[in-house]
């Protein structure tokens, strides 16, 4: 495990889309890290991005929309993730915990950071949910992860 491979999986992990459900598979089975480390890094890398988000997208957002192209790019962004959100619109911080934990594509800690804010959450309660629900993720696809390593180490015997 050298430090390249740490800013690999650090880096996927924070990136949209991919997040820790890329990482961790890639730490586990490429780079051969133990599964507490890949959790650890994948948790650390996910929620790089966090604070940033909930911090600054109503700024960039308002600086952003008065360039027309960049406009209808956010205007369907917003409305596209409002449309996912409704178990946050309806639960507010324990609905987001679960809309993050859920390891699927577009429900990670970048769409529940952008939730958050569309939903006025306070930065710190927005903060714990998405933490406990990227935790949770993390441990599911490390649970998965390890369980394909296991069957796939059966099999080949």
């Amino acid at each position: 495990m050298d430090i390249s491979d740490v800013l690999v999986v650090l880096g996927i992990a924070a990136s949209p889309i991919a997040e820790l459900r890329a990482a961790i598979p890639l730490a586990i089975l490429e780079y051969d890290f133990p599964w507490y480390y890949a959790l650890l890094f994948a948790l650390i890398g996910n929620m790089l991005p966090v604070p940033f988000i909930l911090l600054f997208l109503n700024t960039a957002s308002r600086l952003l929309s008065k360039v027309g192209f960049f406009d209808r790019i956010l205007n369907w962004l917003f409305e596209h993730t409002k449309k996912r959100g409704r178990l946050v619109e309806r639960y507010e911080r324990i609905g987001l915990a679960l809309f993050v934990a859920i390891p699927l594509p577009i429900t990670g800690a970048w769409t529940g950071s952008l939730l958050a804010v569309l939903f006025g959450l306070k930065f710190k309660h927005a903060m714990l949910s998405i933490f406990i629900g990227v935790l949770i993720a993390g441990i599911i696809v490390t649970c998965l992860c390890l369980l394909g390593v296991t069957i796939f180490g059966m099999w080949s015997s």
